[in-house]
Order: C-alpha cells, then structure tokens, then sequence
C-alpha cells in the first residue's frame, strides 16, 4: 500500500474503521465496520458519503471550447446550457469508448470528472485540443466527495444554504466557512444527491462536518459497485472499453439527436460514421440486464448460453453480484440485441449451468430530483 497514492481523506477513512484495497493506483476504502450490505442500505435509505477524491477533475477554457471539445466527445455540448451538466464518452476511430466522463458547462469554461483509472490518458487526449487555442487545466488541489441518498438534500442544505432548490444534472457554486464548492446534483448510486468539489485543504473539516449529521454513514467501493449496478450504470473497464460502441453498451442515449445522422452537427467525432451507423441501424449485440434463479450471484466472466446443455456461447457476464436492494443476484452482459424481456438463458458457474432471464435495466428505479 505505501506505493499508493492516498487522497486527502486517508487518514479519515482509517479513524473511521475502513479496509483500504488499492484501486487504479490509490488506497481507498473499501468497506467500514458496517459492512458492504450495511452501506447499500444505508444510502437506499438514509444518506451515504464517499471519497471519489481519485477521480479526475479538469478545466477546459477557450474560445468556442463547446464546440473544441465536441470534435472529442458524441454529445451536444454546444447546447448544454450554463448551469448544467451532461453524460459523455470519449470514442476512437474504430467507435469504441475510451472512457466515460461528466462535462458541466460552468460559464466561462467546462469542467470536467474523468475515472481514475483513464485520468492520465485523457488528460493527454484533451491536449489535442490545445492545437484549437483550448487551455487544458488538471485540477490538482480539490478533493470530490458524493453524498447520496434520500436525505442527502436535508444534509448537505443543513451546511450549505441553497443546494435544495438545485435540480438533477444542475451544477453551481457555493460557500462553505470561506471554501468554495463546486456543486452537481448527480451521483452514480441511483439515488438523488450531490457530488462536491473541495478545496483539500478544507476536504476533511467538510467530511467530517458530513459524517458529524446523524443521517450519514462513510460508504467504500464495495457498496458503491453494488448500487450502482443496481442502477444499471455501466462500469468503464467492465461493461464498456476500447472494443465497445456506444449502442453496444446501451448508451447511445448519451448521443444527442443534433449529433446523429441527419442532425445540424452529426457526427465530427472520432468514430463517427460506424457509431451513427449502428445507431441507426440497431446494434447487433447490447448490454442486457440478467436475474439469475436461486441465490448464487454471477459475476464477471461467467459465460452465458442458450441451452442447459451443449448450445451455443452468447457471451460472458460484465458486471454481476448480489443486489441487497433487490433481494437476489442480478448481473449485466453484452447478449444479442434481438433478445426479449424474459428470455431464459443458462449461466456456466463453476462447470454448471444455471437458468437465468432477461430483464430489463435498471434493476432498482433511480430517484432523482428533476
């Protein structure tokens, strides 16, 4: 662990009882005393506080830089209004995904969260951009936490006045005792919530000022995978990567109608013409949500088939596990499009097939204030 990097709440995270593992190079919690399923709960019901201080922060200034930054990105980033934020993929020429980010439209700049583990790449990436007169700006002194859940508002509105009255996908900038915060009310639990941009030097006087309210638990890795799978989000590395399109990992919701075929700015992004293409056309294979019989999870990698015995391999499980919030075992894989809600299937678990279905994401529904 001492090669690690450690955010600046480390020290927190330990004081509060965490099982740090490494994670795209940084020791993080991955669960606390409560226990994986304690967490899930807590933040379904109550408010839950994590670190995602790891993950990438980034500003972008320049002139036109909507439009700089829409040559990189297959979503409508020109029209994304002050004041809000969009979901957005990184693609390559051959239409796979480099990663998945947030873009907030902050005025006079966008800001940007990339995952931790494509943080360095696609900060080189964003630097093409500088050739267009954009400024590329890694934010290197502010730590990222998320507070989540049902409460997450009456929390986070007790210390900072105004968050209330923001909408989902809203972003905006406050004071908290002289540090300002950079706002969004997203998260990536299915639950409403925030995710909060602080200064480091303040970020562990603002956790603890989080965790000091009755109504938050600390929430590790482990909880914050099992929701949002729950969720139906994809994972980047699990659910989508450099092989997979867009409409392959069923986000071709993330690609605005100006930027498909026939639209006032299609396509002018890397991998254009075989992403709108498959849009157009229906992908041939998709990420479909399964539910396993009995109560065995599946998890990555388990191959699945269309015959109990025998038959053929339609593909192998991205992201599986137990779903506290559901009751059972619930997984996601890339399957054949053209499969139907309810279709039965056969999961190969440890040299045995076990029936699985079809079903349709997400598995818990996303309670978000819009």
């Amino acid at each position: 662990m001492a090669d690690l990097r450690r955010t600046k709440l480390y020290d927190l995270h330990v004081a509060q009882g965490a099982k740090m593992v490494p994670f795209a190079g940084w020791a993080m919690p991955v669960q606390y005393p409560m226990g994986v399923m304690g967490e899930h709960q807590h933040t379904r019901t109550r408010a839950g506080l994590f670190d995602v201080s790891h993950m990438g922060q980034v500003i972008l200034r320049g002139p036109d830089v909507a439009l700089a930054l829409e040559t990189l990105v297959p979503a409508d980033i020109a029209g994304l209004k002050e004041g809000r934020q969009r979901y957005g993929l990184f693609t390559n020429e051959r239409g796979g995904i480099l990663d998945d980010l947030m873009i907030a439209n902050k005025g006079d700049h966008l800001y940007l969260v990339v995952n931790a583990a494509c943080a360095e790449q696609d900060i080189a990436h964003l630097r093409q951009l500088e050739a267009k007169g954009i400024t590329v700006e890694p934010i290197t002194d502010r730590a990222l936490l998320a507070l989540q859940g049902p409460e997450a508002e009456a929390v986070l509105a007790r210390l900072v006045p105004g968050v209330a009255a923001m909408k989902f996908m809203d972003v905006a900038e406050f004071d908290w005792n002289g540090a300002t915060l950079w706002v969004s009310r997203s998260g990536y639990t299915g639950e409403d919530g925030y995710e909060v941009s602080v200064p480091e030097a303040r970020a562990e006087a603002f956790a603890q000022a989080l965790l000091d309210q009755p109504e938050v638990a600390p929430i590790g890795l482990g909880a914050r995978d099992s929701l949002r799978l729950e969720a139906g989000m994809p994972l980047y590395g699990h659910d989508m990567d450099i092989e997979t399109t867009p409409a392959t990992a069923a986000l071709g919701w993330s690609i605005q109608k100006i930027r498909r075929q026939g639209g006032a700015r299609e396509g002018g992004f890397p991998g254009a013409e075989i992403i709108l293409a498959e849009l157009a056309e229906g992908p041939a294979r998709s990420r479909l949500g399964l539910r396993p019989e009995g109560r065995a999870p599946i998890r990555e990698g388990v191959e699945i088939f269309d015959a109990a015995e025998g038959g053929a391999m339609l593909g192998r499980v991205c992201s599986g596990g137990f779903g506290p919030s559901v009751g059972g075992p619930i997984a996601m894989a890339i399957l054949p499009a053209d499969l139907t809600e309810g279709a039965g299937l056969w999961a190969e678990l440890r040299g045995k097939r076990m029936a699985v279905s079809v079903t349709p994401l997400p598995f818990h529904q996303p309670s978000y204030k819009r």
